[in-house]
């Protein structure tokens, strides 16, 4: 029985000196990651102010006046759909509605 005290004995000790072990190398670990996880939010939060300095460079203004005028000719085909369906219920209704609403987006 004395092998089996002494195995038991062992185990325990060896399971809690390897959890204090661990568990200062894991401080240590997320402090460094921390404080390089904190060095890279700054470097980006100085990158993001740099650009919004920069913003009005003629390339921002390029793309600013190409999303304007997509977007423009997506609301038209919404028009144009709305146009249809209203003409569609009208029909099926049995009446006629007008094409020009105040309720087009516009």
């Amino acid at each position: 029985m004395s092998q089996q005290d002494n195995f038991t004995a062992g185990f325990f000790t060896g399971a809690f000196l390897g959890g204090i072990i661990g568990g200062i190398v894991g401080v240590v670990v997320a402090g460094r990651l921390q404080q390089e996880e904190a060095e890279m939010d700054d470097l980006v939060l100085s990158s993001e102010a740099d650009q919004t300095l920069n913003s009005a460079s003629p390339l921002t203004e390029a793309r600013i006046e190409i999303a304007r005028r997509g977007l423009e000719d997506k609301i038209a085909q919404l028009n144009e759909a709305i146009d249809d369906v209203r003409q569609q219920l009208g029909k099926v209704n049995g009446h006629s509605q007008p094409t020009e609403d105040a309720s087009r987006v516009d």
